[in-house]
Protein backbone atom coordinates (compact mmCIF):
# COMPACT_ATOMS: atom_id res chain seq x y z
CA UNK A 1 0.00 0.00 0.00
CA UNK A 2 1.80 3.40 -0.97
CA UNK A 3 1.69 6.24 1.60
CA UNK A 4 1.30 9.67 0.69
CA UNK A 5 3.68 12.55 1.60
CA UNK A 6 2.40 16.04 1.98
CA UNK A 7 4.95 18.03 0.86
CA UNK A 8 4.51 21.96 1.37
CA UNK A 9 4.98 24.03 -1.51
CA UNK A 10 8.16 26.05 -2.42
CA UNK A 11 7.87 29.85 -2.71
CA UNK A 12 10.32 31.46 -4.70
CA UNK A 13 10.64 35.28 -4.22
CA UNK A 14 9.80 38.22 -7.29
CA UNK A 15 12.03 37.68 -10.20
CA UNK A 16 11.80 34.05 -10.79
CA UNK A 17 15.62 33.88 -9.56
CA UNK A 18 16.26 31.11 -6.43
CA UNK A 19 19.60 32.16 -6.35
CA UNK A 20 19.66 35.44 -5.95
CA UNK A 21 16.95 35.54 -2.96
CA UNK A 22 19.06 32.83 -1.06
CA UNK A 23 22.21 34.80 -1.49
CA UNK A 24 20.42 37.62 -0.37
CA UNK A 25 18.79 36.38 2.48
CA UNK A 26 22.51 35.07 3.84
CA UNK A 27 23.55 38.40 3.36
CA UNK A 28 20.96 39.80 5.53
CA UNK A 29 22.00 36.85 8.00
CA UNK A 30 24.95 37.50 8.84
CA UNK A 31 26.24 36.74 12.10
CA UNK A 32 27.06 40.62 14.13
CA UNK A 33 28.41 40.24 18.01
CA UNK A 34 25.76 41.53 20.51
CA UNK A 35 28.21 43.09 22.22
CA UNK A 36 31.24 44.61 20.04
CA UNK A 37 34.73 45.05 21.65
CA UNK A 38 35.39 48.22 22.81
CA UNK A 39 38.93 49.41 22.17
CA UNK A 40 41.05 51.39 25.14
CA UNK A 41 43.25 53.81 24.18
CA UNK A 42 45.15 53.14 26.85
CA UNK A 43 49.00 53.14 25.22
CA UNK A 44 50.21 51.49 29.41
CA UNK A 45 48.51 48.19 28.76
CA UNK A 46 49.04 46.41 25.35
CA UNK A 47 47.11 43.25 26.07
CA UNK A 48 44.02 45.53 25.96
CA UNK A 49 44.62 47.28 22.76
CA UNK A 50 43.68 45.43 20.15
CA UNK A 51 40.68 45.09 17.79
CA UNK A 52 38.90 41.28 17.51
CA UNK A 53 38.76 41.55 13.99
CA UNK A 54 42.18 42.24 13.19
CA UNK A 55 44.25 39.57 12.04
CA UNK A 56 47.08 39.64 14.26
CA UNK A 57 47.54 41.74 17.51
CA UNK A 58 50.53 43.00 18.47
CA UNK A 59 52.71 40.45 20.80
CA UNK A 60 55.36 43.47 21.96
CA UNK A 61 54.96 44.44 25.39
CA UNK A 62 56.62 47.42 26.96
CA UNK A 63 58.29 47.08 30.73
CA UNK A 64 56.17 48.81 33.47
CA UNK A 65 57.76 51.52 34.76
CA UNK A 66 57.97 52.28 38.44
CA UNK A 67 58.36 55.59 40.52
CA UNK A 68 60.76 54.80 42.73
CA UNK A 69 61.55 58.36 43.77
CA UNK A 70 58.15 58.90 45.04
CA UNK A 71 57.82 56.21 47.51
CA UNK A 72 61.44 57.17 48.94
CA UNK A 73 61.66 53.94 51.04
CA UNK A 74 65.17 53.63 51.86
CA UNK A 75 65.42 57.42 52.66
CA UNK A 76 62.51 57.11 55.08
CA UNK A 77 63.76 53.80 57.24
CA UNK A 78 66.77 56.28 57.36
CA UNK A 79 65.10 59.25 59.09
CA UNK A 80 62.56 56.76 61.36
CA UNK A 81 63.57 57.38 65.03
CA UNK A 82 63.90 53.84 67.30
CA UNK A 83 61.47 51.96 68.42
CA UNK A 84 61.75 52.52 72.27
CA UNK A 85 61.74 56.30 71.85
CA UNK A 86 58.93 56.12 69.80
CA UNK A 87 57.04 53.74 72.27
CA UNK A 88 57.98 56.54 75.42
CA UNK A 89 60.65 54.13 76.49
CA UNK A 90 63.74 56.31 77.67
CA UNK A 91 66.19 53.44 78.81
CA UNK A 92 69.11 56.27 79.55
CA UNK A 93 66.68 57.31 82.01
CA UNK A 94 65.81 53.90 83.59
CA UNK A 95 69.29 52.95 84.10
CA UNK A 96 69.45 56.30 85.97
CA UNK A 97 66.91 55.91 87.94
CA UNK A 98 67.86 52.28 88.72
CA UNK A 99 71.68 53.08 89.68
CA UNK A 100 70.19 56.26 92.43
CA UNK A 101 68.03 53.08 93.79
CA UNK A 102 70.84 50.91 94.66
CA UNK A 103 72.73 53.49 96.62
CA UNK A 104 70.15 54.14 99.19
CA UNK A 105 71.95 56.95 101.21
CA UNK A 106 72.82 58.75 97.86
CA UNK A 107 69.37 58.55 96.22
CA UNK A 108 68.85 61.66 93.69
CA UNK A 109 65.30 62.41 93.85
CA UNK A 110 65.64 64.93 90.41
CA UNK A 111 65.90 62.05 88.45
CA UNK A 112 62.17 60.42 89.69
CA UNK A 113 60.79 63.97 88.67
CA UNK A 114 59.24 62.46 85.33
CA UNK A 115 57.22 59.44 86.40
CA UNK A 116 57.20 56.59 84.47
CA UNK A 117 56.20 52.77 84.30
CA UNK A 118 58.49 51.36 82.18
CA UNK A 119 60.91 50.94 85.10
CA UNK A 120 58.49 49.85 87.33
CA UNK A 121 56.89 46.91 85.33
CA UNK A 122 60.53 45.96 84.34
CA UNK A 123 61.16 45.38 88.07
CA UNK A 124 57.53 43.69 88.73
CA UNK A 125 58.01 41.04 85.81
CA UNK A 126 61.34 40.34 87.25
CA UNK A 127 60.21 39.34 90.55
CA UNK A 128 57.54 37.74 88.99
CA UNK A 129 60.15 35.28 87.52
CA UNK A 130 62.19 34.70 90.41
CA UNK A 131 59.09 33.74 92.36
CA UNK A 132 58.44 31.52 89.50
CA UNK A 133 61.46 29.86 89.56
CA UNK A 134 61.28 29.07 93.38
CA UNK A 135 57.95 27.65 92.56
CA UNK A 136 55.88 30.20 92.97
CA UNK A 137 53.17 31.51 90.44
CA UNK A 138 52.35 35.09 92.07
CA UNK A 139 52.18 37.29 89.27
CA UNK A 140 48.38 38.64 90.12
CA UNK A 141 49.02 38.81 93.94
CA UNK A 142 52.30 41.19 92.58
CA UNK A 143 50.20 43.20 90.40
CA UNK A 144 46.76 43.45 92.93
CA UNK A 145 49.27 44.58 95.64
CA UNK A 146 51.41 46.97 93.83
CA UNK A 147 47.79 48.53 92.85
CA UNK A 148 46.25 48.61 96.33
CA UNK A 149 49.64 49.48 98.19
CA UNK A 150 49.19 52.67 95.48
CA UNK A 151 45.78 53.96 96.32
CA UNK A 152 46.87 53.03 99.91
CA UNK A 153 49.64 55.49 99.55
CA UNK A 154 47.95 58.08 97.67
CA UNK A 155 45.34 58.31 100.63
CA UNK A 156 47.41 58.30 102.95
CA UNK A 157 49.76 60.86 101.94
CA UNK A 158 47.23 63.38 100.57
CA UNK A 159 45.02 62.87 103.52
CA UNK A 160 47.93 64.29 106.08
CA UNK A 161 49.20 66.49 103.80
CA UNK A 162 45.64 68.15 103.23
CA UNK A 163 45.02 70.91 100.57
CA UNK A 164 48.90 71.32 99.47
CA UNK A 165 49.00 67.40 98.79
CA UNK A 166 50.30 67.14 95.09
CA UNK A 167 50.99 63.69 95.04
CA UNK A 168 49.51 62.03 92.05
CA UNK A 169 48.44 58.57 92.13
CA UNK A 170 50.51 57.95 88.59
CA UNK A 171 53.74 59.16 90.77
CA UNK A 172 52.67 56.71 93.24
CA UNK A 173 52.56 53.68 91.19
CA UNK A 174 56.39 54.84 89.61
CA UNK A 175 57.82 55.19 92.80
CA UNK A 176 57.01 51.90 94.93
CA UNK A 177 57.90 50.32 91.33
CA UNK A 178 61.28 51.57 91.13
CA UNK A 179 61.70 51.01 95.23
CA UNK A 180 60.82 47.23 94.68
CA UNK A 181 64.39 46.66 93.38
CA UNK A 182 65.73 45.79 96.45
CA UNK A 183 62.85 42.78 96.90
CA UNK A 184 63.77 41.43 93.24
CA UNK A 185 67.76 41.23 94.25
CA UNK A 186 65.96 39.60 97.89
CA UNK A 187 63.63 36.75 95.56
CA UNK A 188 67.30 36.18 93.48
CA UNK A 189 69.40 35.94 96.81
CA UNK A 190 66.54 33.70 98.86
CA UNK A 191 66.72 30.93 95.64
CA UNK A 192 69.62 30.04 97.14
CA UNK A 193 68.86 29.69 101.01
CA UNK A 194 66.30 27.74 102.86
CA UNK A 195 63.15 29.20 103.16
CA UNK A 196 61.87 30.07 106.56
CA UNK A 197 65.31 29.85 107.80
CA UNK A 198 67.11 32.37 110.05
CA UNK A 199 69.32 33.92 107.34
CA UNK A 200 66.65 34.90 105.25
CA UNK A 201 64.57 36.25 107.59
CA UNK A 202 67.74 38.73 108.83
CA UNK A 203 68.49 39.25 105.01
CA UNK A 204 64.80 40.04 104.36
CA UNK A 205 64.47 42.81 107.20
CA UNK A 206 67.98 44.45 105.88
CA UNK A 207 66.36 44.68 101.94
CA UNK A 208 62.77 46.01 103.68
CA UNK A 209 64.83 49.28 105.69
CA UNK A 210 66.39 49.76 102.16
CA UNK A 211 62.71 49.60 100.23
CA UNK A 212 61.69 51.70 103.07
CA UNK A 213 64.27 54.51 103.16
CA UNK A 214 64.76 55.02 99.29
CA UNK A 215 60.59 55.31 99.03
CA UNK A 216 60.06 57.55 102.31
CA UNK A 217 63.57 59.66 100.92
CA UNK A 218 61.83 60.13 97.29
CA UNK A 219 57.98 60.79 98.25
CA UNK A 220 59.14 63.60 101.19
CA UNK A 221 61.27 65.30 98.48
CA UNK A 222 59.09 65.06 95.60
CA UNK A 223 55.44 65.96 97.25
CA UNK A 224 55.36 69.04 99.14
CA UNK A 225 54.56 69.12 103.09
CA UNK A 226 56.26 65.66 103.74
CA UNK A 227 58.94 66.18 106.21
CA UNK A 228 56.08 66.97 108.72
CA UNK A 229 54.72 63.35 108.24
CA UNK A 230 57.89 61.59 107.56
CA UNK A 231 57.57 59.15 110.42
CA UNK A 232 54.16 57.91 108.84
CA UNK A 233 55.14 57.92 105.49
CA UNK A 234 58.06 55.45 106.20
CA UNK A 235 55.34 53.45 108.59
CA UNK A 236 53.31 52.91 105.42
CA UNK A 237 56.62 52.08 103.36
CA UNK A 238 57.34 49.79 105.56
CA UNK A 239 54.11 47.88 105.65
CA UNK A 240 53.93 47.61 101.99
CA UNK A 241 57.31 46.30 101.11
CA UNK A 242 57.23 43.64 104.25
CA UNK A 243 54.27 42.31 102.60
CA UNK A 244 56.04 41.62 99.39
CA UNK A 245 58.99 40.01 101.37
CA UNK A 246 56.56 37.63 103.07
CA UNK A 247 55.55 36.39 99.34
CA UNK A 248 59.57 35.69 99.41
CA UNK A 249 59.81 34.55 102.41
CA UNK A 250 57.07 31.48 102.63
Amino acid sequence: MAKEFNVPPVVFPAGGNPGVGVGAAHQRRLPTPPFPPQRFANPSIPFMSFDIGSAAASTSFSAPQFAGNTIGIGSSFEDEPPLLEELGINTRQIWSKTVSIINPFRVNPDLHEDADLSGPFLFLLSFGLFQLLAGKLHFGIILGWVTMAALFLYVVFNMLAGRNGNLDLYRCVSLIGYCMLPMVILSAIALFLPQGGVGILVIAGVFVIWSTRVCTRLLVELASCGDEHRGLIAYACFLIYTLFSLLVIF
